[in-house]
């Protein structure tokens, strides 16, 4: 008995990280969802030095026609790209934001965008433009959008 109450301690400390990894996993698998409206806002800012306010002002389809395996919806709002996940996500992921903010040089509208994830530093001599909506854990973001630079 004392071996099965043991056995089940350990799995139950498992479980969060092994959640964790799942998680930032499918957040990895989906992050190429926003690739194609990355480009739409690059050439907003390249060709019109603007930010699109939205996904028509980028000439993309409706933030609800933008799904995926993980993702139920991708979202442009002055610049910024919000990922909703749903679909096939983890629960613990399903409704939660993921942000890639643009990072610009604003009077070099020809230098190329760099995409701030979620909670990430901001690139030296760049400004980040839009608001930050990311409301998945900290601990189950991938590295690259934590901003403790790993």
């Amino acid at each position: 008995m004392i071996a099965v109450a043991i056995v089940a301690i350990l799995a139950a400390m498992a479980l969060p990280p092994m959640t964790n990894g799942i998680v930032r996993k499918q957040i990895v698998d989906a992050a190429p969802m926003a690739d194609f409206v990355k480009a739409a806002v690059q050439q907003s800012w390249s060709t019109l030095n603007a930010l699109p306010a939205d996904n028509a002002g980028a000439g993309l389809p409706a933030a609800a026609k933008i799904v995926g395996n993980y993702v139920s919806a991708v979202n442009v709002a002055n610049g910024a790209i919000h990922i909703t996940f749903g679909n096939s996500a983890n629960p613990v992921l399903a409704g939660k934001v993921l942000t890639l903010r643009p990072a610009v040089v604003l009077d070099a509208p020809a230098v190329p965008i760099a995409w701030v994830c979620a909670h990430a530093s901001v690139p030296s001599g760049m400004t980040v433009v839009g608001d930050d909506r990311t409301d998945i854990p900290v601990a189950m973001l991938p590295y690259n959008c934590t901003g403790s630079g790993k």
